[in-house]
């Protein structure tokens, strides 16, 4: 497990230069947003980063509470958030912040949990759900067989053809490409069968999906029975 203090700067790092206008992390967010329960009073996101899906959240629910470990990316998030006076932005580690059992009606993560304890997350975020409550993940995959290198062919182009279509460029700038680079020289995913592997054990009936773009999704509801 990467230590907290090198993503903290690598993130550092990426916040302080531009930002890209397109991220296909955001390919996501429609299909994750049409799993939040009907009443959606509360909800955390861990790894907001730049805040794009906190105010994505922020518009179906009544109080976002988004974390993050860099403080860099907490201020751009801020500075982009101004008009939403019901996300509040935390510089918090979610594994040691104290927020109480049944909290959340949602807990929401793109793109970070591989940077966290797997295992010992998802028993983290059963404790702070609400019954009823709904997590959802989105995160990267280790590509893993035969047939998952066929999809890289597929993927290859289709991920060139949507960063042309949205930002007229091929690859991202110079200094924005040698950040996540070197962020992701430590970088580590699961597979998908891992991923079904730990949630058959601990999230039973969870909806776990492979998706093109080197991502999978996770989307499990806490049952509903309150617990002691």
């Amino acid at each position: 497990m990467v230590s907290s203090d090198l993503i903290k700067a690598d993130f550092d790092r990426i916040a302080r230069l531009p930002a890209s206008k397109w991220n296909p992390n955001n390919l996501y967010h429609d299909y994750l947003l049409r799993h939040l329960p009907p009443s959606c009073n509360e909800v955390l996101e861990i790894g907001c980063g730049r805040g794009d899906f906190s105010r994505r959240l922020a518009k179906v629910s009544q109080r976002v509470t988004a974390l993050d470990l860099a403080p860099e990316m907490i201020s751009c998030a801020r500075a982009q958030s101004a008009e939403y006076g019901n996300i509040g932005y935390q510089l918090a580690d979610v594994m040691t912040c104290d927020f109480g059992d049944n909290r959340f009606d949602c807990i929401a993560s793109l793109a970070t949990l591989h940077h966290l304890p797997f295992v010992d997350f998802l028993g983290r975020a059963k404790m702070l759900l609400k019954p009823g409550g709904m997590l959802l993940v989105m995160d990267l995959l280790q590509p893993e067989g035969w047939k998952d290198r066929l999809l890289d062919f597929v993927a290859l182009p289709v991920s060139a053809s949507l960063r042309i279509l949205n930002t007229r460029r091929l690859l991202p700038e110079r200094e924005v490409r040698a950040a996540w680079e070197e962020h992701e020289k430590h970088d580590s995913y699961l597979t998908i069968d891992e991923v079904r592997k730990v949630c058959d054990g601990l999230l039973p009936g969870a909806l776990v999906r492979k998706h093109l773009l080197w991502r999978y999704t996770l989307v499990w509801q806490n049952p509903f029975q309150a617990r002691p």
